[in-house]
């Protein structure tokens, strides 16, 4: 079991990487009523064709990247929850404890190496 002045430092890690996650949504989506779900902005640049085709271009482009940080922000809200239940740092797959340099790494691991 994780001691509790790396559990602390991890649960900081965590909520740090949870805000910049946010703020990177809200640069290219708005929030919707669900929390952790976004929704991308399509920009209107105006009528003319090759307007349209950029901003067809970049709303895909936002939307993929939309679609990944909100993955990335589960992935961070579950460790998160994890640690008020006392199961974080535990492999999902094996149960045994996630080695702590692979938490250092990416606090929001929910396998060990091996698994």
């Amino acid at each position: 079991m994780l001691e509790q002045e790396i559990l602390d430092e991890l649960n900081g890690a965590l909520v740090e990487e949870k805000k910049r996650l946010e703020d990177d949504l809200e640069r290219i989506a708005n929030p919707t009523e669900t929390p952790g779900d976004y929704e991308t902005r399509f920009e209107d640049l105006g009528t003319d064709s090759d307007e349209n085709a950029t901003e067809v271009e970049d709303y895909a482009d936002k939307l993929a990247v939309e679609n990944d940080l909100e993955k990335q922000l589960k992935d961070v809200n579950d460790a998160l929850e994890r640690i008020e239940k006392g199961t974080y740092g535990f492999c999902e797959n094996c149960q045994q404890e996630i080695d702590i340099e692979r938490l250092r790494a990416y606090p929001a691991a929910r396998t060990c190496i091996k698994c």
